[in-house]
C-alpha cells in the first residue's frame, strides 16, 4: 500500500516552526511520508515543490495572518494551473471562525490550534483517499 505524501511548509515571513515540525513528526510517526519546505516559501515555491515529490496533500502552518493573502493566492494559482492537490492549513492564530472561512473558500481542512492530533491524521487519511479515488 502507497505511504501517503503530505508537504508541510510555511509561507512569507512567518518563523515560527515549532507547530509544523510538531505536525511533521506527528505525521511521519503516523505512517506518513512527509516533505518538509521550513520557512519562508511563496506560492509557486509549494506548488512546484508539491508536483516535483508527487504528494498527496499540501499542509500550509501559519503562525501570523499571513494566511489570509497566501491561501488564497495559492487556491487561485492552483486554479489556473489546473492543479488539484488538496491544502490543509493549520496554525495558533486560526480561529473556529477562520477555519470555517478557509473550508469555504477551498482548502480540503483547517486546523485550530486545539486541533487533538487524531483529529488531524484522520482528516489527511481521508482528505488522501478520497484524492488517490479521484484518480482512479
Amino acid at each position: 500500500m502507497k505511504k501517503i505524501r503530505v508537504l508541510i511548509g510555511m509561507m512569507g515571513l512567518d518563523q515560527h516552526e515549532a507547530g509544523a515540525i510538531s505536525v511533521s513528526r506527528l505525521l511521519r510517526d503516523a505512517g506518513m511520508e512527509v516533505v518538509y519546505m521550513g520557512r519562508f516559501n511563496s506560492s509557486d515555491m509549494i506548488i512546484r515543490a508539491a508536483l516535483q515529490e508527487d504528494v498527496d496533500v499540501i499542509g500550509l502552518s501559519f503562525h501570523s495572518w499571513d494566511f489570509l493573502y497566501y491561501v488564497p493566492e495559492m487556491i487561485e494559482m492552483m486554479k489556473e494551473r489546473d492543479i488539484t492537490i488538496p491544502i490543509i492549513v493549520g496554525g495558533s492564530v486560526i480561529t473556529k471562525d477562520d477555519a470555517n472561512k478557509l473550508r469555504a473558500m477551498g482548502t480540503a481542512d483547517a486546523f485550530c490550534p486545539s486541533a487533538a492530533d487524531h483529529e488531524i491524521i484522520e482528516s489527511i487519511n481521508t482528505i488522501a483517499r478520497q484524492g488517490s479515488e479521484r484518480d482512479e
